[in-house]
């Protein structure tokens, strides 16, 4: 298993997700709908990077498994923002692609360590 967060190929590429975002939405003058989606991105990384932090492997899953759990809410969100117009519906499904395949290797992260720690 991988020893740093920055070295997993799955915290790259949320942290990528999250910056692309940020950078995309940073003239959106509705700033509720903003900053809620950019915190949902951010939540996912971040989530990554502290379950590295933990020491159990019940710690390191229950993170990893927020950070799943915002995809979702990345997800929801983006569907919403292209539906009302705040997004541009190419731009939008391919962060839904992103977030769905980040969700996907979460997952097998979290089988992973449920079956090293134990």
């Amino acid at each position: 298993m991988v020893a740093r967060f920055e070295d997993l190929a799955v915290w790259k590429r949320s942290a990528r997700l999250s910056a692309e975002l940020y950078k995309s939405l940073r003239e959106l003058k509705d700033f509720g709908f903003r900053d809620q989606i950019t915190r949902a991105g951010l939540s996912i990384p971040s989530n990554i990077a502290e379950s590295y932090e933990r020491e159990s492997a019940k710690e390191m899953t229950n993170f990893l498994n927020y950070a799943k759990g915002s995809a979702g809410e990345l997800r929801t969100q983006l569907y919403i923002g292209m539906d009302i117009g705040y997004i541009e519906r190419e731009a939008g499904m391919q962060w839904i692609k992103e977030a769905e395949e980040i969700s996907r290797m979460l997952h097998g992260l979290m089988q992973t360590i449920r079956t090293q720690k134990t």
